[in-house]
């Protein structure tokens, strides 16, 4: 397996590339499904970070690269790296494969990427949530923040569960100017959290801090969704 092989849109061309991409995509969600972001300011301009999400729908990346504002290197399962135009796409935006079944194997792949300086978007959760609920978070995150010297952001997904749950095979749509509907969605990113705060805790503890936070930064984002504007 290729740990850390992607690095998205490099150089002057690959930088045009992106940005076209960005605005494009980001015009797509703000009119087709009211997309709102806020706390753009904490995601650090450069150098290494860890960005931790609550896990709500296949547009989660996406969603968190636009608020983020700086390309993210994200996990995907290995199995969808075979070959042709989606392999080449997803690794385009930053994707590198991970087997599910080694999770010390996902740790090895992100500490790579952090020493090339990159930005990290993981989901604690590890998988979409079914319900819309957040679930518990896998011990392997409080694992990699013991061996990680950089920030940690906080983000929290509102209504993208709504937008497209995973036993939905295609997304609603929430247009900017229609009537409102559940479908629309947000994202905010927390205050960093420094790497120094983490030393000496349990395991236990630092996924419950994480936990909070990400609720946090969700409870923000449920905020901002253009439906909360009737309330």
């Amino acid at each position: 397996m290729e740990r850390g092989a992607a690095r998205p849109f490099e150089g002057w061309g690959g930088q045009l590339i992106y940005n076209a991409h960005y605005w494009t995509v980001f015009w797509s969600l703000t009119l087709g499904w009211s997309y709102r972001a806020s706390g753009r300011e904490n995601v650090p301009k450069s150098g290494p970070a860890l960005l931790l999400s609550n896990h709500q729908c296949f547009l989660d990346p996406i969603l968190v690269s636009l608020a983020a504002g700086r390309p993210l290197t994200f996990l995907a399962r290995s199995s969808l790296f075979r070959g042709g135009w989606f392999d080449w796409l997803i690794r385009s935006y930053g994707a590198v494969p991970i087997n599910r079944e080694s999770p010390r194997d996902g740790i090895r792949t992100v500490l790579d990427c952090l020493t090339q300086d990159r930005a990290v978007l993981m989901f604690p959760e590890g998988e979409r949530t079914y319900t819309g609920h957040r679930s518990d978070f896998k011990a392997g995150v409080a694992l990699l923040i013991e061996k990680t010297n950089v920030p940690i952001i906080p983000i929290g997904i509102a209504g993208a569960f709504d937008l497209w749950p995973r036993t939905r095979s295609l997304p609603g749509l929430s247009p900017l100017l229609m009537p409102l509907n559940s479908k629309s969605v947000a994202v905010h990113v927390g205050e960093p959290i420094e790497a120094g705060v983490w030393r000496g805790k349990a395991r236990t503890e630092i996924l419950k801090t994480l936990e909070n936070e990400i609720s946090r930064a969700q409870a923000t984002a449920e905020s901002l969704r253009r439906h909360d504007l009737r309330r």
